[in-house]
Parts: C-alpha cells; structure tokens; sequence
C-alpha cells in the first residue's frame, strides 16, 4: 500500500510529538489541516504531487486572506514532507516541483520602535500601576525586562530557571538556536525580575510564573502559548493608548536596532542575541532615517574637502 501524502504529513506529526517539539508540531497540524481542506478530504499518492498541484495549494492559502508568510511556511511543510518521503524512498524525487512557490519567509516590516519611543516606556520602571491596570502594568514590566535583557525572546524568558540566575549574571541556553547566552544584569533589570517573580512558587524551577508542568511536555508548551498571546493582547491594548505597536517581538527588534545606531558592530549584536548567523542579525535592524543619512553624507563630503590639497 502506497505511503500517501496525508500519512507522510501525519507521520512527521507524531515524530515531532514524540521528540517533543511541540511548536514545529504545531505549524506541521496547521499546515497539515489546510492541505486537507484544500484537498477536500481526498488523499493523494505522493506520484500525483505534481507542481500544479502545489502551486493551487498556495493560492488556495492566499485566497483565504492569508498572510505571504503563512502560505510560504505551509508549501515549505509539504516540501520537507516530500523530501523526507524521498529520503525513506516512498517517492520518486521531481527535479523543480517547487520551482513555481515561494517557501522563503520574509520579514518586511521593521517593528522595531524608534529611541524617543523605547526611552518613554523605560523611565519609571518601579512606579505603581493604576488600579485595574495591574495585567497591564505586568505587560509593560516584561516588556521592559526583554529589552534590558538584550531583547531576550520571550519563550526564552518563560522558560528560564531560578537556576540560571547567579549573582548578577544570568545564563541560559537559547531554545531556537541552542547558543548559550549569559547577560550582566543591571540594578533595573534586576527590580523589575524581583517583581515578576515573586508570583513564583517555591517548589517551582521556574524563574517566573508563566509555566508551572515539566519542561518538554505538551503541557507546559501550551502554558507558554496561553502566557505569550495574554502579554501579547495587553501589549496590544497598551499599543492602541500610546500609538505605538507593542509585541514581544517589538522588545527584541527595538534592542538590536538601538545597537545598530549607537554604532555597535553587527557581529557583537548578532552575538549578544544568540543568532545563528549575521545575516539573521541584520533582519533585525531597522534602518536610520534620511535625516542621518543626510547628515553621514554632509559629514563625507566635509571630511573630504578637508583632506583636499591647499589651492596654490
């Protein structure tokens, strides 16, 4: 009996269940659920994944308001399912079967905040929230925190140990790329984990309160997402009464891009954040204004008449 396509999909489902890696399960599902709505429900031979085939996949994704990024993350499910297919030898390897999609996903919005913006949402940091502003105010601190903590992800964040703490340095492998990280913690970093941790059960391993199952189970992954888009909503509410957008990913971009400007080198940026490679630094950063650009090129072209011989 042929090893179809929905099989593959479901199989690789429940191998990243098994290793535990709960998210990449999850986009795998999300993926797996829209190819069989595409499909209608009808399974398909891995020989009757032609490019046609795809390429009406990902305008099906698309003709459901679907974001670029969403399209091309689920074609590039279907393309590792295929791939994988070939490699247990179940299917026949198609040279360009993907030539026609887009399986790259790209990050065109700069969400960083610009240094007037991140300066207002760090001055008083230890005031006290309004009353019925509390899980607002909760919001703000870990905002907060990730950028003083060198815009620390906020998985990375949920899942940190009181055990990693050690006096004034704080070190933790990142879950993404395995890097491990260890950041001096500054007298207001460490107020405002003072604060967010004092919700934290003693018998917990746990740093902070976000997740309280066992680390690698189904579990505390599903925690960590009921934790990440509650900090994202408040986040969002704070957006819409500062004009600002607010995101956990807003703390990480701001941070790099605020490097960037004070003239950091990209390879210490990229290392201070534990990226895999420059490259992914630089998707970061959001770029200067003209008015700085201007002013380089007014700073060039004095340096330049400078340097010029004497008129004899």
């Amino acid at each position: 009996m042929d090893i179809t396509v929905f099989k593959m999909m479901r199989t690789l489902i429940d191998e990243y269940k098994r290793n535990c890696q709960w998210g990449t399960a999850h986009i795998y599902n999300s993926a797996y659920k829209a190819f069989i709505d595409y499909r209608e429900g009808c399974d398909l031979a891995f020989r009757e994944l032609s490019a046609d085939v795809i390429k009406g996949f990902e305008i099906y994704i698309r003709g459901k308001q679907c974001s670029r990024n969403t399209a091309a993350t689920y074609i590039k499910v279907v393309k590792a399912t295929y791939n994988r297919a070939v490699e247990y030898g179940v299917a026949v390897f198609t040279p360009r079967l993907f030539a026609n999609v887009r399986t790259s996903v790209v990050n065109r919005r700069k969400r960083a905040l610009n240094a007037r913006e991140i300066g207002s949402l760090m001055v008083d940091a230890t005031a006290r929230p309004v009353v019925g502003d509390i899980k607002l105010h909760q919001a703000k601190l870990v905002f907060r925190l990730m950028f003083l903590l060198r815009g620390i992800p906020f998985v990375d964040l949920a899942y940190l140990r009181k055990e990693d703490l050690d006096g004034v340095f704080l070190s933790y492998r990142r879950r993404k790329t395995g890097r491990m990280i260890t950041v001096k913690i500054t007298d207001e970093a460490f107020s405002i984990m003072k604060r967010l941790a004092k919700d934290t059960p003693r018998y917990s391993p746990y740093l902070f309160p976000f997740i309280s199952s066992p680390e690698g189970t189904e579990r505390a992954y599903r925690e960590y997402q009921c934790a990440l888009r509650q900090i994202n909503r408040n986040l969002n509410q704070l957006s819409q009464r500062s004009a600002m957008r607010l995101s956990t990913y807003t703390a990480r971009h701001t941070w790099a891009t605020m490097a960037y400007h004070c003239e950091i080198h990209h390879g210490i940026i990229s290392q201070a954040m534990g990226h895999s490679s420059i490259a992914v630094t630089e998707t970061y950063l959001k770029p200067f204004h003209e008015d700085r650009i201007d002013e380089a090129n007014e700073k060039v072209i004095e340096y330049v008449k400078q340097s010029a011989p004497p008129k004899r």
